[in-house]
């Protein structure tokens, strides 16, 4: 595994040249190249189907390109380890669509979970849990296991696990998707002053109106081909 612009502030994310198809069907992503550079805050946007999951599974290492480079916290990830990649997503905070919530865990145990295999005693991240739920308007649901909750309150849980442990990278799939547009701007409040403290942001989203209410940077998905809005 080798590093990229060693003694430099890396970027978070480097693709160069990605293209990706699955199987033997056309490219969805062809010639993608981009950085995402440390305490950044971007939107990534297009139509339905042009390939915003896609891109943030790659960020996630889940998919691997078709050609091209992908570089994460400065390491090319070409022939990454399974124990360097862990160690790589335990850096990031995800929201995807489906959620994926542990059905057998109260929505505070799913969203405590990223502290608990950091390895932190439950005394010292309760109060923190707690008030996050109570933010994202869980208050009440903190003791309810996931089969129990709506589709907006399970998006509201996997946000807040999502943040909890101040990833250095949050990747949010459409996250205000299922809630109210009042509920909506709440949550990229709270993704701006995460932002704020430090993490890099890509919210991928067909929303306006999240997108009119912060002046940041749009990255345009069309037909598989990236342009940045800056």
């Amino acid at each position: 595994m080798k590093s990229l612009l060693p003694g430099a502030e890396r970027p978070v994310v480097q693709f160069e040249n990605v293209g990706m198809r699955y199987g033997l069907g056309p490219e969805v992503l062809s010639d993608v190249s981009f950085r995402i550079a440390p305490r950044s805050f971007q939107f990534l946007t297009g139509p339905s189907g042009a390939g915003k999951t896609t891109l943030l599974r790659l960020i996630l290492l889940s998919v691997r390109p078709t050609r091209g480079l992908v570089s994460i916290f400065g390491e090319e990830v070409s022939d990454i380890s399974a124990k360097a990649l862990t160690g790589l997503r335990r850096r990031m905070g995800v929201v995807f669509q489906d959620f994926r919530l542990l059905d057998h865990l109260t929505t505070y145990e799913n969203v405590a979970l990223p502290l608990r295999v950091q390895g932190r005693a439950e005394a010292s991240y309760r109060a923190e849990v707690v008030e996050l739920l109570r933010w994202v308007g869980l208050g009440e649901r903190m003791h309810a296991l996931p089969p129990l909750l709506s589709g907006g309150e399970k998006q509201r849980a996997a946000i807040a696990r999502a943040l909890i442990a101040r990833p250095d990278l949050l990747l949010a799939d459409e996250p205000t998707g299922n809630v109210d547009p009042g509920l909506g701007r709440r949550l990229l409040r709270l993704f701006l002053e995460l932002n704020k403290l430090g993490t890099s942001v890509i919210i991928a989203t067909h929303d306006f109106g999240i997108m009119d209410a912060v002046d940041a940077r749009r990255m345009v998905l069309g037909e598989g081909r990236l342009r940045i809005e800056e």
